[in-house]
């Protein structure tokens, strides 16, 4: 067995799933690879989530096009192979939706989330806690 990039030979030409650090989820077919991991998908599409909440019970998703992307290795979290037989299947909980509405909800939730994180940590620094930011000095 590899332990290294070369574990990827056996997924090249297949349907992949990918998780990237910033969260986003790419949907694509490995076309090719290297030494680093660097990623080459083809008929790549971003599938972006929003997750049930007070106005709707079940989350909604949405798949952009994105044609053919380079993925730099580091940035890959996770990284798994689709299963044909249930890739046309919606994910558990979720119904497809129009992927303007989907972007606009999922950046809405997005700046929500930053805003009570903000909140979270000026609350914690009044108690005397430091953030990981808190205690530099901005030039």
């Amino acid at each position: 067995m590899f332990t290294t990039a070369a574990q990827l030979l056996d997924l090249t030409d297949k349907k992949l799933m990918l998780v990237l650090r910033d969260g986003r989820k790419l949907i694509g077919i490995l076309r090719s690879w290297d030494q680093f991991a660097n990623l080459v998908l083809q008929s790549t599409v971003e599938r972006i989530f929003v997750p049930p909440g007070p106005n709707n019970p079940r989350g909604l998703y949405a798949d952009v096009p994105q044609g053919i992307f380079l993925v730099r290795g580091e940035n890959v979290m996770l990284l798994g192979e689709i299963d044909l037989d249930k890739d046309d299947d919606p994910p558990a909980g979720y119904d497809q939706a129009d992927p303007a509405l989907v972007k606009s909800l999922a950046k809405r939730r997005h700046q929500d989330e930053k805003t009570k994180e903000k909140a979270k940590v000026k609350k914690l620094s009044t108690l005397g806690f430091e953030g990981e930011n808190l205690g530099e000095t901005l030039l």
